[in-house]
């Protein structure tokens, strides 16, 4: 290497590189992306020239001139400063023996320090081509603008800020397309059918092709990120995993690589995957998180890293079929091999070549052939997609292989497949997204909709008020949106992996229940771990709080616009569970109605009958006693409630004929009392609708958007809660099915409805 041309100033950036060792953050070297390489055969390069610019000293020489340069020998011998790899040599035999512009932001240090501004040139650009023979070295990386550096800005045209020395990662590693480019590419060939072969565009002499567009390699900031940059195509109607969080201190870059070496830091990952000793052995990781199949094969306890080797293996076979049967030629997929996905006309499994011996690349591409194909060059180009965002990564090669599946004459049986994780972890889902443009989960949400939220609350011993206008929640705060739980959202991180201790459980009835049975030495109740389950599975109303809602309403069956719909929220499997203990479903005045459900010993608990990451039924132990491993199958009593013949129903059925006589009631009141009609929308808030005209939709406004139905009277809400609670309550009919049925029934009868044959549990 040769010696830079001011010793003073390479003596500046020594001493800045000491000043951030001793602040503990380690400066990262700027990663580097391999280039494009070219189907021909590549001769070898002669000894590049001597580059005209200065370069970093060498180890001796920075010892014999100065201090010395930290951390010298592990950039030295890092993929950063490989002079012989491809990334560094990709353009020795060219004629102008230069890096394009386009590609010395990643592939040299003058190009990295031109785009970011730091040779006194505009940034966001580099200006001009840069002399081979570079490679990305401490100045790149060490300058007054890398250690300002904060925010980085994609492809997609989203910028990603509050960023740490990880940026500096970050602006290489970001891949060279995103769902921006693929769509842009679409667009600007107008090609609107996504099944047909599209033509190139010819201007003249000049003729532009629809081809495929490449990821580049190693954009693992692109992975990390998911939905947030938009780096995968991402189809329409479907929600996308955010930014991966793993455990603090290892969401970044520079968290979980050596930023001189770009090593994995093995050591620290086997603190908590003791059967980690080899960068290999991180393939075989899995959580408890990730409880489902993703890949379909039945095994659920291989390492993620083989669940994605299993969806890019069935994506690509579906590549190939939607190419054959659709496209009209073959296709084969080669890794080394640009462009990578190549013209196989005889589908031989072989890319066809030219008279020069060459591959031939792929030529009939229709839209959804190249979004299929864009994912899953994503998932390939990425080694580490599996750690960095395994769940992104899932849900794109899902949704590609879905939707090439609408158009193959054999297709791929997905029915074992999954693409979302259990609920707790589905950071792709509503649960956890509907916050996203605020930026912020409200207090009132937070508890149950955020990573911190559960033991923040629980840490300020907070409760749940109940006031005229609702619950409100003490002990919290808001919290910024999550993707999904942590593993410190339910354990005490202080003592892991020991549950968070709970002994009694605030519910918005404003009692406190619990499934503690022991008490300790000083009388107090034991902690219980399915108390944290109820901590959220509790509903958001209650008898208490719909009655103070309509506190001021005297007239049952007076219409008021001011009354408005109560939701019980969702899955308020606790509330069920206890019955009128915590009277979370509408109780009406003179009746009585049956506490917790006691099941058989040792089935009486949420995490009892559920596994509590995948939250599935423990069916095989439902077997052992009622001989289907199908809850909804299950008998349960020997009463007939519903006036069925069949003396064996299951008790999944009788809830339902409680819930179809109860939504007729409904109907009929509100057209024959309320004087407006309504209808249900189970997945559109606020669930009940105008239907002025009875056709069974919701009437819409001018926008196009449901009227949300404005002439409840007391009488119909209650009804109308009841009916929501049922439904929101799937497992109802095992969690507490006498009290589901003597609310319903009591629903039914109070509302006007048909309650022939029905029998009212005691």
């Amino acid at each position: 290497m040769h010696r830079v041309r001011n010793l003073s100033f390479i003596l500046v950036l020594v001493a800045i590189g000491i000043l951030i060792t001793a602040c503990s953050t380690s400066p990262t070297a700027a990663p580097v992306q391999p280039p494009t390489p070219t189907p021909a055969v590549q001769v070898q390069p002669t000894e590049p020239p001597a580059p005209t610019q200065g370069t970093e000293p060498t180890a001796a020489a920075a010892a014999a001139s100065g201090p010395a340069v930290p951390f010298l020998d592990l950039w030295t011998k890092s993929p950063h400063n490989d002079a012989a790899s491809e990334p560094f040599k990709h353009w020795d035999t060219t004629a102008d023996k230069m890096v394009p512009a386009d590609c010395a932001r990643c592939h040299s240090t003058t190009g990295y320090k031109d785009f970011l501004g730091a040779d006194g040139s505009a940034p966001d650009v580099v200006d001009k081509p840069v002399p081979i023979g570079e490679t990305i070295q401490c100045t790149a990386c060490h300058n007054d603008k890398t250690l300002s550096l904060t925010s980085v800005k994609f492809l997609s045209g989203v910028e990603i800020k509050n960023l740490g020395p990880e940026a500096r990662c970050m602006e290489c590693h970001q891949g060279r397309a995103t769902k921006k480019q693929i769509d842009d590419q679409i667009a600007k060939f107008k090609a609107e059918d996504p099944d047909k072969v599209v033509e190139p565009i010819k201007n003249g002499d000049q003729t532009t092709r629809f081809g495929f567009i490449n990821v580049h390699y190693f954009a693992a900031a692109l992975t990390l990120y998911g939905t947030e940059v938009k780096g995968g195509y991402e189809y329409e109607g479907h929600l996308y995993e955010v930014k991966n969080q793993h455990v603090d201190g290892k969401n970044t870059c520079v968290g979980c690589h050596n930023p001189h070496t770009t090593q994995v830091r093995i050591d620290e990952c086997a603190q908590c995957h003791t059967n980690v000793k080899t960068v290999d052995d991180l393939k075989n990781v899995r959580e408890v998180s990730s409880a489902l199949d993703y890949n379909g094969n039945g095994d659920v306890k291989e390492g993620i890293y083989y669940e994605l080797k299993g969806m890019q293996d069935t994506l690509l076979k579906s590549i190939q079929g939607y190419a054959k049967d659709v496209a009209g030629m073959g296709i084969v997929y080669d890794a080394v091999t640009y462009p990578y996905f190549l013209q196989d006309k005889g589908n031989t499994g072989q890319a066809d070549k030219d008279d020069k011996g060459n591959p031939i690349a792929y030529a009939n591409w229709t839209p959804r052939l190249l979004k299929a194909a864009y994912n899953y060059q994503v998932s390939v180009k990425d080694p580490g997609a599996f750690a960095h965002n395994s769940r992104y990564i899932i849900e794109l090669l899902y949704d590609s292989i879905a939707d090439l599946n609408e158009k193959l004459s054999a297709k791929v049986d997905m029915s074992k497949m999954h693409r979302d994780d259990a609920g707790h972890f589905a950071g792709n889902t509503m649960p956890f997204r509907d916050w996203d443009a605020a930026g912020e989960v409200p207090a009132a949400c937070a508890k149950c909709h955020s990573a911190d939220g559960l033991p923040t609350f629980i840490h300020n011993a907070g409760t749940e008020v109940v006031t005229k206008s609702g619950v409100q929640i003490t002990g919290i705060v808001g919290e910024p949106p999550a993707n999904g739980f942590k593993c410190t959202t339910c354990h005490d991180e202080a003592n892991f992996p020991n549950r968070l201790a709970v002994s009694t459980v605030p519910f918005p009835s404003g009692v406190s229940l619990t499934f503690s049975t022991e008490k300790d030495e000083n009388g107090n109740l034991k902690p219980v771990d399915a108390n944290l389950c109820i901590e959220c599975h509790q509903g958001r109303e209650s008898t208490v709080t719909l009655n103070n809602a309509l506190a001021n309403f005297k007239d049952a069956d007076k219409p008021d616009p001011a009354i408005r719909f109560r939701n019980v929220h969702y899955f308020a499997a606790g509330a069920t569970l206890f019955g009128t203990d915590a009277k979370g479903i509408y109780e009406y005045d003179g009746k009585k109605y049956v506490g917790r459900n006691m099941h058989v010993d040792g089935f009486t608990t949420c995490v009892d009958c559920h596994d509590q990451h995948a939250l599935t039924v423990k069916t095989d132990a439902c077997k052992g006693c009622h001989k289907v491993d199908d809850p909804k199958q299950i008998r349960m009593s020997k009463e007939n409630y519903d006036g069925s013949k069949d003396a064996n129903e299951p008790m999944y059925q009788v809830v339902e004929t409680f819930k179809k006589r109860l939504y007729d009631g409904i109907v009929k009141y509100a057209h024959d009392k309320a004087k407006l009609g309504i209808v249900y929308d189970a997945a559109t808030y606020p669930y009940f609708f105008v239907d002025k005209d009875g056709d069974g939709k919701a009437d819409q406004d001018d926008k196009g958007a449901n009227i949300a139905y404005n002439a409840f009277t007391p009488r119909l809400l209650k009804a109308a809660y009841n009916y929501q609670y049922s439904v929101k309550d799937p497992g109802g009919f095992a969690h507490n099915p006498k009290y589901v049925l003597q609310a319903l029934f009591d629903s039914i009868q109070d509302i006007g409805g048909d309650t022939s044959g029905l029998v009212r549990p005691q």
